[in-house]
């Protein structure tokens, strides 16, 4: 890996961003996720999915107009093209997500309040904790490419 890619995944002012727009999307994906397991009866593992789904999409268009809007050919097909890799490149955060939500909801704790077991919810932030590097540096170098003019 170049030096200029390393510096592009260095950026305190990338990353930030990054983190801030991930924050956003886990508020989407954690809205969606709970209600779906709370009103729905969806199981854990199921929601997860449909709510990073959601987030994957809200967090590609904040990113493309904000952390990453140097970078990347403009146009409706090449945002296309980056959205797609953006789902396929984050559907490997998303298996991460998958199994810390079907491993921790293994463990029998009950931590119940106001009928609810909250041991069922609190897998969802740690898994979009664990995910969240691994999403930050392949968005960085597969989707956006960040740094690659410095490559050639």
């Amino acid at each position: 890996m170049s030096t200029g890619r390393v510096d592009a995944l260095l950026s305190g002012v990338r990353f930030s961003k990054f983190v801030s727009v991930g924050a956003v999307g886990a508020v989407f994906d954690l809205t969606v996720s709970t209600l779906l397991i709370l009103q729905f009866g969806v199981a854990g593992e199921v929601a997860k999915v449909a709510g990073a789904e959601v987030a994957i999409v809200i967090m590609f268009f904040i990113n493309e107009h904000w952390t990453f809007a140097d970078e990347g050919d403009a146009g409706v097909l090449p945002t296309l093209g980056r959205l797609l890799k953006s789902n396929l490149v984050r559907s490997g955060g998303v298996a991460v997500q998958f199994l810390v939500v079907r491993t921790l909801g293994t463990v029998a704790i009950t931590l119940p309040l106001f009928g609810v077991n909250l041991w069922d919810l609190i897998p969802l932030p740690i898994a979009i904790g664990v995910s969240m590097l691994i999403n930050y540096v392949l968005e960085s170098l597969v989707t956006w490419q960040v740094a690659s003019e410095a490559d050639s």
